[in-house]
């Protein structure tokens, strides 16, 4: 492993140090976070994995090929281990890991929610702006004080401008109910950390049930929603872009616009 070491470059490290903490991405994804054409990608993605420092997955579909889902893999786990202080994962462990994540019923969830904070990152890459915080679910949850479960947590940076924000992803597959139910736990959290919730959407007509729904049950207060779909996004910047709807107002605003007021909820960056 100590000749490993010395191999890995500042990008390669950024990668074990991602994957760590967020536990996979698509080659597209990695593409985004750190490199200049998907071509340069596979090649270091493919040289990486041929030393076992990275592993990967897909699941068989038609037409076509999936992407590959890339994870850390035993030497990978072994060097951040190292650098941890702690006890070096034994191989078959670190494969055993891959495997439950590979048939975990929650990966598409964990992708679309690495995705969005993904597409920010390089939102920030080529138009300006900065993804100043990224917390995955384990942090965010953390972060409420475990009165609420958050997908992930992070700060926009834009324009003189912070955002911080709470990220609900939504894949379609939950009632509208138990959706908006989530909000009684936000309703919950103490002043500093009411931030904005977010709710990522697979397409505009789910993002207009939800408002309707909305209307209909009323917001806690001392909560503050906007929504935006994933249909939708990608004609307008994606997620930083002009793709907020905020509840209780018309018209859609950039992520930057939600920078709370001087007596929101501050970032405690």
């Amino acid at each position: 492993m100590s000749g490993e070491l010395t191999r890995l470059t500042p990008r390669d490290r950024l990668l074990l140090d991602l994957l760590d903490q967020y536990k996979t991405f698509t080659t597209d994804q990695i593409t985004t976070l750190a490199f200049t054409s998907v071509a340069r990608a596979r090649i270091r993605l493919g040289q990486l994995r041929d030393r076992d420092i990275l592993d990967r997955f897909r699941h068989y579909q038609r037409p076509g090929s999936q992407s590959w889902r890339w994870c850390l893999g035993p030497v990978g786990a072994a060097i951040l281990a190292a650098g941890h202080g702690d006890t070096l994962p034994r191989p078959a462990a670190v494969r055993d890991t891959t495997a439950r994540l590979a048939m975990s019923p929650t990966l598409p969830h964990l992708l679309a929610t690495n995705g969005f904070f993904v597409a920010l990152t390089g939102y920030g890459r080529a138009h300006g702006g900065r993804l100043a915080r990224w917390y995955n679910e384990t942090h965010a949850r953390a972060a409420t004080g475990n009165l609420v479960r958050p997908d992930g947590h992070g700060v926009w940076a834009s324009g003189g401008r912070a955002v911080p924000f709470w990220l609900e992803v939504d894949l379609g597959t939950e009632t509208l109910s138990r959706v908006v139910g989530k909000l009684t736990g936000y309703a919950a959290l103490p002043p500093s950390r009411a931030y904005p919730v977010l709710f990522w959407l697979p397409t505009t007509a789910r993002e207009a049930n939800l408002h309707t729904h909305l209307t209909r049950t009323g917001i806690p207060d001392g909560v503050s929603v906007a929504t935006a779909a994933v249909n939708h996004a990608p004609d307008v910047g994606g997620p930083a872009g002009a793709v907020w709807r905020v509840a209780g107002q018309p018209g859609r605003v950039s992520l930057a616009d939600l920078a709370p007021a001087r007596d929101g909820a501050p970032w405690d960056g």
